[in-house]
């Protein structure tokens, strides 16, 4: 060849190289200028129970459901590689042997015989919810396909088809659909499921197995076959899953705590996954509680539960609603929250204050007769009266003027006080609470119930009920001392056990509201506390409706669902003796205005008084607490924040035991009934 020809094939060889580096260099700047769509596909909030099973899912924002994917099935990856782009893992968004081969069948047969799209073509198309015939549309979604491998790695272009697919009607994605056709998550599916899934975005309408079954069989037995003759599965799995039927009805979406996880969304914009301590188990069985109680009990009945762990603070099952689907029973009405009247319920809080004042134990006599407090004459719910009763009689029977006798010696402020200490929030008809609190006057929300009796089960250390992790936190001050609150729920666990249920160790406490229009139960054992009510949420009555008919034994049942635990033993300081054993004052409660002869009596030189330490004292001390009295008749009792430290001393001197930092209450007693007192804080 002569030198000029020589130049010249070299000449045209760097020409054609050129063009060819140019038409490159321009097809990449056009890729690169290609408008993405946002890829932060937005998914419906999910609430999950605390193993994550799925307690309510919820519709994005056009009214679509559409869920994370999740983990999925890995024979369903392998069969949707297999039916829709087997070369997926090696091309670079279009695949010009698919393309090449559709386009030569298409002119062979004249028709459309198999397409040449990519998944990540199709995920261009389901982002931009554009065509899929149009030439135009394809040409665009190759532009975009190419910009997608660019942009993303394959595993997140798989994930936005999981997530986008249609499945028809309003369902997207590939978790939707399994919870809509087979009422459960893809993480393990059947040869059959997921060969149906594959198939059904192709046809997503023309294939929905309710409406044409026989067209879903055919393109889910299609994809079994194939998935067959490459070895994915056997002969054998593919013939017995060809002779399963298809799903024929649609399934609703989980619903589990309907109304406490709209809460937790509402309260948690933007949040995609909500945690919770929910236990899935005990919610189902709450649920059914709660719609087996109102079945036969009249219309617009409804029905709360609150369940937690009274040692976390953690809620384990919140039913707000009997049927939160039914408008007649304002199902959509949260009466977990709802402001109710306590009824009879708050009783046990005003005995614990008094017992932890000091001014009563549980033996101590009191009298149920006829009595006015200012213009006020409360009666007994059946109208009747005992007569002389102990506290501990008088709280199982839930007799009204004993209580409200204690109430108005406490005051009604510190028991409000006390109340939202425990996590008791009242909501008031003036603007000071009055003795009326005590028997259901005043407000109150099921889940603070619980919450207050959580104290209770925690020896007065009040904790914080949450439904989500980590929310349960001990209260600062707790509502009074172990001791009361001992006593309280010794007391609360002599009650009997409704008819027909199964006994168990519960302290529990029934109420009533005025005009029967609340029934309400709670109570705990060892580990758990629980509240049931049960009523109309417009607030008309139910006729003939009592706590301990209606709610008692919904909150029996709830806890047989639970391995029994026992409640706790006594405190070591705790005072446990019959009333002709008790120290004199404590033997029958004398309310303001009856003290006893000897309390009336003016002081004399040999008045009873408290020497040391003085009223007002702040004392540095690790050992025992020396406590010094003068004066009055022995033997001498001490009490130390109103349970008995030292009984019967010979002499007006003791040791007690040292409650540890923090403020303490003080108090001598004689063998005629005279006491003092002093308040001191110990460092």
């Amino acid at each position: 060849m002569s030198p000029r020809r020589v130049a010249l094939v070299l000449f045209a060889t760097v020409l054609l190289l050129g063009l060819g580096a140019g038409a490159r260099d321009r097809f990449d700047d056009w890729v690169a200028a290609t408008r993405i769509p946002r890829l932060d596909v937005q998914v419906g909030a999910e609430v999950v129970a605390r193993d994550g099973t799925l307690l309510r899912a919820f519709q994005v924002a056009d009214g679509r459901w559409r869920l994370d994917a999740g983990p999925v099935d890995p024979l369903l990856i392998d069969m949707l590689l297999l039916w829709e782009d087997r070369r997926f893992p090696d091309h670079a968004g279009i695949d010009p042997r698919a393309i090449i081969r559709a386009g030569w069948q298409a002119l062979r047969y004249g028709r459309v015989v198999s397409g040449g799209s990519t998944l990540t073509m199709q995920v261009a198309r389901l982002l931009e919810e554009g065509p899929t015939g149009q030439w135009a549309g394809k040409a665009r979604q190759m532009r975009l396909a190419l910009a997608l491998e660019r942009r993303l790695e394959k595993h997140q272009i798989l994930e936005l088809y999981l997530r986008l697919a249609p499945y028809g009607a309003n369902v997207e994605g590939i978790r939707a659909a399994s919870l809509q056709w087979f009422g459960k998550e893809p993480r393990r599916l059947t040869p059959a499921q997921a060969a149906l899934l594959v198939a059904l975005p192709q046809s997503p309408e023309a294939r929905r197995p309710d409406r044409s079954p026989s067209a879903a069989k055919a393109a889910r037995d299609r994809v079994l076959a194939r998935a067959a003759d490459a070895g994915l599965i056997s002969d054998s799995d593919a013939k017995a899953a060809m002779a399963e039927p298809v799903p024929n009805q649609r399934r609703a979406f989980p619903a589990l705590a309907p109304l406490l996880a709209a809460r937790l969304v509402r309260e948690n914009p933007g949040a995609s996954r909500i945690e919770t301590t929910i236990d899935a188990r005990l919610q189902r069985r709450a649920e059914e509680l709660a719609s087996r109680a109102v079945v036969g009990a009249g219309r617009r009945l409804s029905a709360a539960i609150v369940l937690a762990d009274h040692r976390t603070g953690e809620i384990l099952a919140e039913v707000g609603a009997a049927d939160w689907t039914d408008n007649a029973s304002a199902g959509f009405v949260d009466m977990a929250r709802a402001w109710r009247s306590p009824g009879s319920t708050l009783k046990p809080f005003v005995y614990g204050l008094a017992f932890d004042d000091g001014l009563a134990h549980p033996e101590t006599l009191i009298e149920d007769r006829p009595t006015a407090f200012g213009r006020w004459q409360p009666q007994n719910f059946d109208h009747h009266f005992r007569g002389t009763v102990s506290l501990k009689n008088a709280l199982i029977w839930s007799l009204n003027i004993p209580v409200v006798k204690l109430a108005e010696a406490v005051g009604p402020n510190r028991i409000a006080q006390a109340l939202r200490r425990g996590g008791i929030e009242l909501r008031l008809t003036g603007d000071a609470p009055g003795l009326a609190i005590v028997l259901g006057g005043a407000g109150v929300t099921l889940e603070g119930l619980a919450e207050g009796y959580a104290a209770l089960a925690r020896g007065g250390r009040a904790i914080t009920l949450s439904p989500l992790p980590g929310g349960g936190e001990e209260r600062r001050t707790p509502m009074f001392g172990p001791v009361a609150a001992w006593q309280v729920g010794h007391i609360l666990s002599q009650n009997p056990a409704p008819h027909g249920t199964r006994l168990r160790p519960l302290a529990y406490k029934t109420g009533t509201s005025y005009g029967h229009r609340d029934a309400l139960a709670v109570g705990y054992d060892g580990a758990r506390v629980g509240a049931v009510w049960l009523g109309r949420p417009d607030g008309t009555p139910v006729p003939g409706a009592f706590g301990g008919d209606l709610a008692a034994p919904v909150l029996f049942d709830l806890f047989d669902a639970l391995p029994a635990v026992a409640l706790p033993p006594p405190p070591p300081q705790t005072l446990t003796l019959p009333n002709s054993a008790l120290p004199l004052p404590l033997r029958r409660f004398a309310p303001a205005g009856e003290a006893s002869a000897m309390a009336a009596r003016p002081a004399g030189p040999d008045a009873l008084r408290l020497t040391y330490p003085p009223d007002g004292a702040e004392i540095d001390t690790d050992g025992p607490l020396i406590a010094k009295a003068r004066g009055g008749r022995g033997p001498w009792t001490f009490l130390l924040n109103g349970a008995p430290a030292a009984i019967a001393q010979a002499q007006p001197t003791a040791n007690l035991p040292n409650p540890g930092p923090g403020f303490a209450q003080l108090t001598v007693v004689d063998a005629d009934g005279a006491s003092a007192s002093a308040a001191i804080r110990l460092h």
